[in-house]
């Protein structure tokens, strides 16, 4: 489950809180509301409800499903690194590619699992034509 996923489960406002909170906007050539503009727009007049939803547990499990997504940017970006420098050959960043690499394919396998599991399901839809 992704964090965009994981937000249908929660309040619209809830949703629109923790998008504008993290920046999470799904067209990024608008700018980002300010706190009034984005009260305005739910109709509130603090941001208090939304301080006590942080402490809960629902908030705690989105926030960490949106810190997996980044992190898994952030491994991109590492990978890019790690590949320059290994193919420069620096050993260090050889060694490090390696080990990326055993990890990358296990991932990779356990990722493409998930997708089988989609593609039969979808298989099997129970339409009848005639």
């Amino acid at each position: 489950m992704n964090i965009h996923e994981a937000l249908q489960n929660v309040s619209y406002k809830k949703q629109e809180y923790f998008k504008w909170k993290h920046d999470i906007r799904f067209n990024q050539n608008l700018p980002q509301k300010t706190e009034k503009e984005f009260l305005k727009m739910l109709q509130l007049k603090s941001l208090n409800t939304f301080h006590r939803w942080e402490r809960t547990q629902e908030y705690k499990n989105l926030l960490l499903l949106l810190l997996e997504s980044k992190v898994a940017n952030d491994f991109d970006d590492i990978y890019r690194i790690v590949t320059e420098k290994a193919k420069d050959g620096d050993e260090k960043s050889i060694r490090l590619f390696l080990s990326m690499q055993k990890d990358i394919q296990s991932n990779a396998k356990l990722a493409a699992k998930t997708f089988e599991k989609v593609e039969d399901e979808q298989e099997d839809d129970d339409l009848v034509l005639d």
